[in-house]
């Protein structure tokens, strides 16, 4: 298992080793969801917001 730092406070947050390029994860301390952009270097960044597509 893997540790990255959130991006939006800083906390360790830990990524299993069977963890894939877009999986989503949350934050331990600030419940951001995070988004694993990279996995060699495993990186992490803030998950995009979903948007309502309202039907279209």
């Amino acid at each position: 298992m893997n540790t990255v730092e959130c991006p939006e406070c800083a906390a360790e947050v830990a990524v299993d080793a069977g963890t894939v390029e877009g999986e989503i994860l949350q934050c331990p301390e600030c419940s951001v969801e995070l988004e694993v952009t990279n996995l060699d270097p495993l990186t992490i960044d803030l998950a995009p917001e979903v948007e309502e597509d309202w039907g279209e």
